[in-house]
């Protein structure tokens, strides 16, 4: 696709300023300016600090795109940005920025949702994504899954979580184990170490007929288990804690998203989000599918977490589709719906 439009990508939602540039496919740079450290003190992102992160990374992060794909301002084609769901103050930045390079480049703009961004990354890696497929999102704010008949204009969700997502448990329970922020890398090293068998934590609806997700309860039995192992004197071995939780978030995501592909006769599953770099959810994952007869599609690490390549795919997605440009009138939508694709 020598001849693909180049897409700026730019992503902010959350603590990542992310800036990405994609010809068709194919991926020319990703460029990433973390606040992370600025927000480990607090035990989680504060959106104030997070904001005026992003605006003073937004420009040099856009410049060393540029200069990792060996491109002008001049060359770009398009630009896509997150639109939402995120953190309001966060996705303003990312939205004023994205109009001011579109306005004054010339070129048209794309608004667009940060889950579906999320579906869209896997083609950097893997090609064209299968019509349809099943996606099951899991990250820090969302653990949701979706029939995926076409990214740039079809996404209906089929299930989500009810109340903490699988990244925000990991997080709590990183927390109550006293690993550092965020949990989930943490809880995935420590959990190598240590039985996913040793502790029977529950399995929030996991046999309840819906496609939907609980985590609070077993957040909740963890650090109800860790304060009785406490109040008796006896000791904590964190690598099992940390195994036994780990398990019982990845037996649910895999389950449910089987039954996803089995009730919807659907043979490709994706999985994306920052929890999917979880080796343990993606050690299951194949293991489950390879047993069922079920393609599975996970991007590598790096494109798991929040990202601009993503944004660009999903622009680019678009600009392929022949979709209509966004208006410069475009919102920030902090509760976009996953079945609005582009704004």
């Amino acid at each position: 696709m020598t001849d693909a439009p180049l897409v700026l990508g730019i992503e902010t939602s959350c603590d990542e300023t992310g800036i990405g540039i994609v010809r068709g496919h194919t991926l020319l740079a990703n460029s990433i300016a973390s606040s992370m450290e600025e927000h480990a003190r607090f035990g989680g992102v504060v959106p104030e600090v997070a904001s005026r992160a992003h605006l003073e990374a937004m420009t040099p992060t856009v410049e060393a795109a540029l200069a990792e794909a060996g491109l002008k301002f001049s060359d770009i084609d398009a630009v896509a940005v997150t639109a939402g769901p995120g953190l309001a103050g966060a996705l303003l930045v990312g939205v004023a920025a994205a109009k001011s390079y579109a306005l004054g480049l010339g070129v048209p703009l794309y608004g667009v949702n940060h889950l579906a961004a999320h579906v869209a990354v896997d083609q950097l890696e893997h090609g064209p994504l299968p019509k349809p497929c099943i996606a099951l999102l899991v990250s820090g704010g969302h653990s949701s899954l979706l029939l995926v008949p076409d990214v740039a204009q079809d996404v209906i969700s089929l299930g989500s979580t009810v109340d903490d997502a699988a990244g925000e448990a990991f997080d709590k329970v990183a927390r109550v184990l006293g690993l550092p922020f965020p949990g989930g890398p943490h809880i995935d090293r420590s959990a190598r170490d240590g039985s996913g068998t040793a502790i029977a934590f529950p399995r929030g609806k996991i046999d309840d007929g819906t496609l939907d997700f609980s985590f609070s309860g077993l957040k909740t039995a963890v650090a109800r288990w860790v304060e009785a192992r406490e109040a008796s004197g006896q000791s904590v071995h964190v690598a099992d804690v940390a195994a036994s939780f780990q398990e019982a978030v990845v037996d649910v995501l895999t389950r449910k998203a089987l039954q996803a592909c089995r009730k919807y006769d659907v043979h490709d599953l994706l999985i994306g989000g920052g929890v999917a770099a979880n080796s343990r959810l993606r050690a299951l994952a194949q293991e489950r599918c390879d047993a069922a007869g079920v393609r599975l599609r996970v991007p590598r690490p790096g494109l798991c977490t929040d990202n601009g390549a993503m944004v660009a795919a999903l622009g680019s997605n678009l600009v392929a589709a022949g979709i209509s440009p966004s208006t410069l009138e475009i919102p920030a939508d902090s509760s976009l719906p996953i079945t609005t694709v582009h704004v």
